[in-house]
């Protein structure tokens, strides 16, 4: 037990009955600074639950090492004495004379990267796939591993390049992100690189490049889909070798960098059609990372909304009716929290008061999309926008992100005006009474 009390972090030891039996000062002081824990349940005292975590439907470390018979880890939300906090658990069994699990030993992390409460910046959620997406941050964030990041536009990536960065031992050094989209071609090697004087016309004096800014750090590779062609080869060299060149320089400089790439794109189809290279792809995407659209984690909108408030009127303390907030989890989102927040502030600006009602958020809805009748008149039948081409999605017609939202909503319509067969429906659309059955399955899912 003295072990334990010797340890910075937050450790406890218990037996098998889930009892603490030692708390160090670190646990105490974080997890319970009022009351003795020595003899309650550490689900008691981290969850305020009256039976096991898995019993409650979280995942619990303890049941988890005695089926692996390992050391187990898991991300949970526990109460603390700032509020409840995210938590990373490790959890280390400890044997007894006859080699049976006897006791444990968990040591406990906080997660400071992303919050469960609505007065936080940064990452919010509470969601289970806002929670698995956050235990695979936290289990690679401590590598030194590129990640990949896949989400769609308005998901929040750069926030969880953040986060990985973060939570990794380069936090004390800077994260320099690059907006691989908005880099013509012909400087893109410049900007990442950096140059010499008079290696290209306009190049008055030397520049150092974003890769140095990033010594010691990450470089967060935004979109990288859109790095031109050209660039990939000499972005593969710096990931394999961990060197590069300046332009206009023969000089090899080594890059102490940690990167972390995000892209909206389908970089498998890419690959496939020759878009981007097979082997830088494999590079990036050592631990891929897929970020959940908001139409995923609905239970999280009534915390975003809070939060998001006090960030679009700062100046005034706003709350939302239950009415209001019933139609904002009815909305699709293509464009995730950035549409999210954009809607609140439209509809903030249509309130007098200090509380959002339905009227205001249905006003702040119809003033800032176009109607989805209006955008299913752009497409020349149903079929189209049920079965794109891959020349459709790409056409700045519909927002590639829209584009399966808008399916799942023109789907709907059309199912609730046809009074006729769904054989009928099927011949009208232009598809099998089969693939009609799964779409129709498809809207009524989970």
């Amino acid at each position: 037990m003295s072990f334990v009390e010797g340890l910075p972090e937050p450790h406890i030891l218990f037996d098998n009955q889930y009892r603490i039996l030692a708390a160090n000062a670190a646990y105490r002081r974080q997890f319970s600074p009022d009351r003795s824990v020595v003899g309650r349940t550490c689900y008691e005292v981290s969850h305020r639950f009256s039976v096991p975590c898995d019993q409650a439907g979280e995942s619990c470390p303890l049941a988890r090492s005695r089926e692996s018979g390992q050391r187990e880890r898991v991300l949970h939300m526990h109460h603390t004495s700032k509020g409840e906090e995210y938590v990373n658990i490790e959890l280390a069994p400890l044997l007894d004379a006859s080699g049976q699990q006897a006791f444990y030993v968990e040591k406990m992390e906080s997660l400071r990267v992303a919050q469960g409460h609505a007065s936080a910046q940064g990452l919010i959620g509470r969601s289970a796939v806002f929670q698995h997406m956050l235990t695979l941050v936290a289990r690679v964030a401590p590598s030194m591993a590129t990640v990949l990041l896949l989400g769609e536009s308005g998901t929040g990536k750069e926030l969880v390049a953040r986060a990985v960065h973060e939570a990794s031992r380069r936090a004390s050094h800077a994260l320099v992100p690059v907006d691989c989209s908005s880099l013509p071609e012909n400087l893109f090697e410049s900007e990442l690189f950096g140059h010499e004087r008079g290696a290209f016309t306009g190049a008055n004096a030397a520049r150092s490049g974003l890769v140095e800014a990033a010594s010691g750090g990450t470089l967060f590779l935004d979109e990288v889909g859109d790095i031109p062609l050209t660039m990939q080869v000499k972005l593969l060299r710096l990931l394999e070798t961990g060197t590069y060149r300046r332009v206009g320089s023969t000089e090899q400089r080594h890059a102490d960098i940690r990167v972390v790439s995000a892209t909206h794109r389908n970089l498998d189809q890419m690959v496939a059609q020759g878009q981007f290279r097979e082997d830088l792809y494999y590079r990036l995407s050592t631990f891929p990372i897929h970020l959940p659209a908001l139409r995923e984690r609905i239970d999280d909108i009534a915390l975003l909304t809070l939060s998001l408030l006090t960030r679009v009127a700062p100046q005034r303390k706003l709350g939302i009716s239950d009415g209001a907030l019933e139609i904002l989890q009815a909305q699709a989102y293509p464009g995730n929290v950035r549409e999210l927040r954009n809607l609140l502030e439209r509809s903030a600006l249509l309130c007098d008061g200090d509380t959002l009602e339905s009227t205001h958020v249905e006003q702040a809805l119809k003033s800032g999309r176009r109607p989805v009748g209006n955008l299913l008149g752009q497409i020349h039948n149903p079929t189209q926008i049920l079965n794109p081409s891959d020349d459709e999605t790409k056409s700045p017609m519909v927002a590639r992100g829209a584009l399966k939202s808008l399916a799942h909503v023109a789907l709907q319509g059309i199912v609730a005006s046809h009074t006729g067969s769904r054989a009928e429906l099927a011949k009208q659309l232009g598809i099998s009474e089969r693939s009609l059955y799964r779409k129709i399955k498809a809207l009524t899912s989970p």
